[in-house]
């Protein structure tokens, strides 16, 4: 326990001001997810693409600077889809929904896929120390912003596996208030759960 607190201070201390506005922005990205609110999407492109910079240039976690990229382009999507309106009430044109069993299908099909790519990719291609950990990470996420751009439910469920496996990756890459910032998400990501869940069940848009 001493050695993880003195790595924890280390961190915290090693932090660079990019990494500190990064993880704002990342939180305030998913504080606006919670709210259904479209400043999920500028406010997470700019958290984005730093962390595509640090996690190719700074920690050698390949996939997660691959799918920080994904997050990117995802969020000009998501933005689009997010910002139609629905001619007949002025409302948003996406509406919160469950996942069908097909969804569900398609969505465990793509998750397993991109966990197996992603992992081939850095055990063979990369230096990476962390290829199982850093795809799994990276694959949840992958389904998450899919998921969270068609405004389905069960992002929710992603983004907490994703955070459950991103607070030891991180920390362990010497990421302190990267792997803070992931607990913060955890508790976010269920918070979101229910708050969409409301939503869905009173029909509120």
């Amino acid at each position: 326990m001493q050695q993880i607190y003195e790595q924890f201070i280390a961190g915290i201390q090693n932090t660079t001001w990019l990494e500190f506005v990064a993880v704002i922005l990342g939180i305030a990205s998913v504080v606006f997810s919670r709210m259904e609110h479209i400043l999920v999407y500028p406010t997470g492109m700019i958290s984005t693409i730093l962390y595509t910079y640090f996690c190719f240039s700074w920690w050698g976690l390949y996939a997660e600077g691959s799918v920080n990229f994904y997050y990117t382009i995802m969020s000009i999507y998501g933005w689009f889809l997010w910002a139609q309106r629905n001619t007949s009430n002025q409302g948003s044109k996406w509406m919160i929904t469950r996942s069908s069993k097909k969804e569900w299908f398609l969505t465990l099909t793509f998750f397993v896929t991109s966990w197996i790519i992603l992992f081939l990719i850095l055990k063979k291609y990369t230096n990476s120390n962390v290829p199982l950990a850093d795809s799994f990470a990276s694959a949840t996420a992958y389904t998450g912003m899919w998921l969270m751009a068609r405004k389905k439910l069960e992002n929710w469920i992603w983004w907490t596996l994703t955070n459950i496996a991103s607070i030891p990756l991180y920390f362990y890459k010497g990421a302190v208030f990267t792997s803070v910032q992931y607990v913060f998400f955890l508790v976010l990501g269920i918070l979101g759960y229910f708050a969409w869940r409301k939503k869905l069940i009173h029909g509120v848009d």
